[in-house]
């Protein structure tokens, strides 16, 4: 048994498991060790909820793509009905990989092999020559491809090869009812990029929850997103969360360049959400636009970076091609400084003798929320991390949000 298998064990966790105030970061190897890596997978990406893709994927029936969900391949489309359907991607003749790449599906799943046929429900459907001696006790219907649970959330895909997880509302806590007033479901995909990263995918989600790093790493982002108008933006679920109320034009008007649509409320209308979604997702929901990025893990020191723009539909407005490359530069601006820095934190960590340091609670709660997550996935405990009583308050220093989150019926 390796090393890392001590993980499996809640007496590893026991730094991190303390008090934000008291609590150490993770060690070393929980970036750099192959077996880590593997245990990961299966714990984290094997275990729950994972993003996949963005939902414009598979819009309509037949659409289908296929992703690497914890090393197994999952195919995503939708059926006759346009209702989300995810299976296993092995046939179940002899376990042949069924789709190869993303395609569009004329109506049946074919097997390259033996051209065993699935319908995009799964069901078996073609058996080819297959009876030309009678099989005793064979139906069709036992023989359909494995399903997978998917789902859409905050216009991203997400699948779960745990058929006892919670549902993905349940999971992500109060976060459906938080985003519900921008109506994502009809803001639609502009562009997409990809972008290969020499880091762990877990120093990319840590970076991008705390804002310790703003003013030394991102100037020109601190005068948009400035440090002084940082709050809370975490109620119970498995998500991470930050928000700038207001966001800032003094100096830059990147973010104000488009549209807003006009149902935002008060609060939603002037101030922009970061959100890591765990455990692969990250979120900026701006009031004109939401930049995404899914984290694809390649290894223990390499990530695939999958991001997207998303802008509101608005019938009455069209999209300035200038506003939006104002928008997209910013934020292209922001990310390569980002991949700089984490590229020279997985560096650190695998050669510089790292052994695990102290948070800072004000910046860095994020962090330790999400280091918690991680053990309960390979602890195998089952929980939605509590969140705080309400926006309205200053928590570890973060000072009061002029603008906060209210629940629905709240006044």
């Amino acid at each position: 048994m390796s090393a890392a298998h001590r993980f499996l064990d809640a007496a590893a966790w026991a730094d991190v498991r303390r008090p934000v105030d008291e609590a150490f970061g993770m060690p070393a190897e929980c970036y750099v060790d192959n077996d880590f890596f593997d245990l990961e997978q299966q714990r984290v990406f094997r275990g729950g909820w994972v993003a996949v893709g963005f939902a414009d994927a598979v819009m309509n029936p037949g659409q289908t793509i296929t992703r690497t969900v914890g090393g197994r391949s999952v195919i995503i489309t939708r059926n006759k009905a346009a209702e989300l359907r995810a299976f296993l991607n092995a046939c179940r003749h002899r376990g042949t990989e069924l789709i190869d790449n993303d395609c569009l599906v004329d109506g049946v799943i074919r097997c390259p092999y033996h051209r065993w046929g699935y319908d995009l429900d799964g069901t078996l459907v073609a058996t080819p020559m297959f009876d030309a001696v009678p099989v005793k006790n064979f139906d069709r219907a036992d023989f359909g491809l494995h399903a997978v649970a998917v789902k859409l959330f905050a216009g991203v895909l997400w699948v779960s090869l745990d058929p006892t997880v919670a549902s993905l509302q349940q999971c992500m806590g109060d976060l459906g009812e938080r985003l519900a007033g921008y109506r994502l479901d009809d803001w639609r995909l502009q562009e997409t990029a990809d972008i290969e990263i020499n880091a762990n995918w877990k120093l990319i989600s840590e970076n991008y929850q705390e804002y310790y790093h703003l003013g030394w790493v991102h100037p020109d982002l601190a005068k948009v997103s400035r440090v002084r108008d940082h709050y809370r933006y975490q109620g119970p679920g498995h998500y991470c969360g930050q928000t700038t109320s207001p966001v800032s034009c003094d100096d830059r008007d990147d973010w104000a360049t488009m549209p807003a649509p006009s149902w935002l409320n008060e609060s939603d209308a002037a101030s922009g959400r970061f959100l890591a979604l765990f455990p692969n997702v990250l979120v900026s929901v701006l009031p004109n636009h939401v930049f995404i990025m899914i984290l694809e893990p390649a290894g223990p020191g390499k990530t695939i970076e999958h991001t997207g723009f998303l802008l509101p539909d608005l019938d009455d407005r069209s999209i300035d091609p200038a506003a939006l490359a104002a928008t997209r530069s910013l934020w292209l601006e922001v990310n390569s400084e980002d991949i700089d820095i984490v590229e020279r934190g997985q560096r650190g960590l695998t050669s510089g003798g790292f052994t695990p340091g102290r948070l800072s609670p004000r910046f860095e709660e994020p962090l330790h929320r999400f280091y918690n997550m991680l053990a309960d996935r390979f602890c195998c405990i089952d929980r939605v991390p509590e969140g705080d009583v309400c926006d309205a308050a200053d928590v570890l220093g973060s000072g009061v949000n002029p603008l906060p989150y209210r629940p629905s019926g709240d006044v």
